[in-house]
């Protein structure tokens, strides 16, 4: 079965800039006479995970985004120490769509993918403070968004089966694979957009506009208010989408019936469905997109992007038939602690199997099972929970400095 992390859906992608055209990128450079190049990365709980070196010192580790306007560093300290110039402040928008937050221009900072790729004179944004604590949501140290536009002069692949990123020199590049299919996509301020049609219901079919957004660790996000047949299921569940700059977003999980890429179609989909500000439906940020499609669709296909010719491929991966499933226990957890092996109760979904269990907001979960929680990564974790209906899992938690011996039996929450 095909697992869907749902404490893991932060949404790097929702960041506006008050005065965006000051900021310019470079991007990355293959080394003359390649006419290809292969650059690996982790997939960390539905995320593209690139290992990067900043300014010739630190390696850092950087979320590969699609949905990313800008570069973005989120660990200040990093640039602080390397007594990097910030150029300007910046007024950037929260996931919330309200909450304004800072961040300063700095100019001129060299990444560098060893061995790989250069990029001599990226121009970036550096968060006042570490707003997204992605650590908390999926146990990994991550310093921030890289933005895919840093790539655009090369023809780009993504082979979430090999977790590599190709980059094809593209006078060179032919596509001599079959069983891809081409979209035709919109660019606007470095972000990807397409169209296509959505049954959020079988009988119901409506022209979405979606964000191909590679920093979202989710299948689909839904804006329910940008059009009347987008509203959220009857059985969906009132939930924390995830984290996101600004804060925590709030809305609904359900499933859509059917979502069409180009001739392919995935059904039955884990699906978030969130209440936006009207005031933001009709503004230039947005758009005039419906929603998002993450990394956890995403990754049933090979994709290929063309940014110059405003097109995306599509062939079906090993995944791609597999089931969508959502979390079967009712908890949400954040990682804390040395190596993110502190496992805290976020939340309880209300008369889900966890509450049944008498799981309670800020329990800690010492033990599941036989093995101990020390040697388990909040992946792991997830991956429990999301177990066959029925399957009975027996925790230890600790809670008020007392071990108490919990069993949770799974069931189909949406």
């Amino acid at each position: 079965m095909y697992q869907l992390s749902k404490t893991v859906c932060l949404l790097f992608l929702l960041i506006s800039l008050v005065v965006s055209p000051a900021v310019a990128q470079g991007g990355f450079f293959i080394k003359d006479g390649q006419r290809q190049v292969e650059i690996p990365f982790e997939y960390t709980n539905n995320f593209i995970i690139i290992t990067v070196l900043f300014n010739g010192v630190f390696p850092l580790k950087f979320i590969f985004d699609t949905g990313a306007e800008h570069t973005i560093l989120s660990k200040r300290e990093v640039s602080d120490l390397l007594r990097v110039t910030y150029e300007r402040e910046f007024r950037v928008t929260g996931s919330d769509l309200k909450t304004e937050l800072i961040a300063y221009l700095a100019r001129q900072i060299r990444f560098d993918i060893p061995d790989k790729v250069t990029a001599p004179r990226e121009d970036i944004l550096v968060l006042q403070d570490d707003y997204f604590r992605f650590e908390e949501y999926a146990g990994v140290n991550v310093h921030g968004i890289l933005s895919a536009n840093a790539f655009s002069r090369y023809m780009i692949r993504i082979n979430y089966d090999r977790k590599v990123i190709t980059l094809y020199d593209r006078e060179s590049y032919k596509l001599r694979e079959q069983g891809f299919v081409a979209l035709p996509i919109e660019i606007y301020r470095n972000k990807l957009y397409l169209r296509t049609d959505m049954f959020v219901q079988r009988d119901s079919m409506v022209v979405v506009k979606l964000l191909v957004d590679t920093g979202a660790g989710l299948p689909l996000l839904l804006f329910s208010n940008t059009h009347e047949m987008l509203h959220a299921p009857e059985n969906a569940l009132p939930t924390n989408i995830g984290m996101g700059l600004g804060g925590y977003l709030e809305g609904f999980t359900g499933r859509v019936a059917k979502l069409n890429l180009g001739g392919f179609s995935e059904n039955n989909i884990v699906s978030y469905f969130q209440t936006i500000d009207s005031a933001m439906i009709n503004s230039e940020y947005l758009n005039g997109r419906n929603g998002l499609i993450g990394n956890t669709l995403l990754g049933r296909f090979t994709v290929i992007i063309d940014y110059q010719n405003a097109k995306i491929w599509l062939k079906p991966s090993r995944n791609f038939k597999k089931e969508f499933v959502y979390d079967r226990s009712g908890i949400n957890l954040i990682a804390s602690g040395a190596g993110f092996r502190t496992f805290n109760v976020q939340s309880v979904l209300p008369g889900s199997p966890a509450e049944e269990a008498d799981i309670r907001r800020g329990d800690v979960i010492v033990r599941v099972g036989l093995a101990p929680a020390a040697i388990l990564s909040l992946g792991d974790l997830q991956r429990i929970f999301q177990k066959k209906p029925g399957k009975k899992v027996t925790v230890i938690i600790k809670r008020n400095g007392k071990r108490m011996k919990k069993k949770i039996v799974l069931r189909d929450l949406i």
